[in-house]
């Protein structure tokens, strides 16, 4: 079967601001592109001999919405395979399952305001807490279903702690640089701790510890990731402040910000650390969860 990047359609600009991301997105990476739509309401597909018009009545505006969609992102990526999946189930099991055996998940995302109401409730949080796979969360831009602007050429922004470095992120934030053509940008924040504070400011030979420290760990989690794509241009920013303040701040100007996130696939509730509360609520840029051990 050939891998897949699959997209929530609900219909709103924010669903379709994230399908024409996923296209562009599945045609850099060469890619097949899924879109999907679930609603418990649908009817099963009718058999063309017992067909009853009320069946064919209540899939009419789901058949619409993707097949309308469908023809679009063809025209917009000629030569991308594009396949449609109407799925009569609740919203948040289906995209969770489609997570499992897709190379990303994309949806919608209404940024500031809370990351609320996709296809029939609230669904994306949980699924960014409990997908197996990355999910790539896309606002549109304003009065519109395109995606958010980003600027032309900007990096690829990825969130570490080098402390503990996690290769799932990393390979996903260098192939996804490397795919566009840009530069990566790695940014790590910690904040001064209570001890190092006096009353002028923070103690600079604290903070200059602190930075040194993690310039050198940074390096050595980036190191075989320049090797492995050496054509991607590596910057770091590492700062003395909030982690979510300089991830936040980083992204303004990206190509995409990739943050990575503890997996605990049998956790009751989502589990998200502030650093991805942050992103997915500020950040302007679409934005990677990339699941990791914990």
């Amino acid at each position: 079967m050939q891998p897949v990047v699959t997209v929530g359609l609900d219909g709103s600009p924010e669903s379709l601001a994230a399908a024409r991301w996923a296209a562009d997105e599945a045609g850099r990476r060469g890619l097949a592109l899924r879109l999907l739509h679930a609603w418990p309401l649908l009817a099963p597909e009718p058999d063309p001999a017992t067909a009853s018009p009320h069946a064919a009545d209540r899939n009419y505006w789901s058949q619409r919405l993707v097949h309308t969609a469908e023809a679009e992102l063809r025209a917009r990526r000629p030569g991308l395979s594009v396949e449609v999946a109407l799925v009569a189930r609740d919203a948040r099991d289906a995209l969770l399952d489609a997570a499992a055996e897709v190379e990303m998940l994309v949806l919608g995302s209404r940024g500031l305001e809370a990351v609320e109401s996709y296809f029939l409730g609230e669904v994306s949080l949980p699924v960014v807490a409990r997908a197996v796979r990355p999910v790539v969360l896309v606002r549109a831009a304003p009065g519109g279903g395109e995606p958010a602007p980003a600027s032309p050429g900007g990096p690829v922004v990825v969130a570490l702690d080098p402390r503990t470095p996690r290769d799932e992120v990393l390979d996903f934030a260098f192939h996804s640089a490397a795919a566009r053509s840009v530069p990566l940008l790695a940014v790590h924040g910690r904040s001064v701790p209570l001890h190092a504070h006096t009353p002028w400011g923070a103690d600079h030979g604290v903070t200059e510890e602190m930075t040194t420290d993690a310039r050198t760990r940074l390096n050595a989690a980036l190191r075989p990731w320049r090797e492995k794509y050496p054509q991607v241009k590596v910057a770091d920013s590492i700062r003395t402040t909030s982690p979510a303040k300089v991830v936040v701040e980083a992204a303004t100007g990206a190509a995409l910000l990739v943050v990575g996130r503890r997996a605990h696939p049998h956790s009751l509730g989502p589990r998200l650390g502030h650093v991805v509360h942050a992103a997915l609520h500020h950040a302007r840029c679409p934005v990677a969860v990339v699941p990791h051990p914990a």
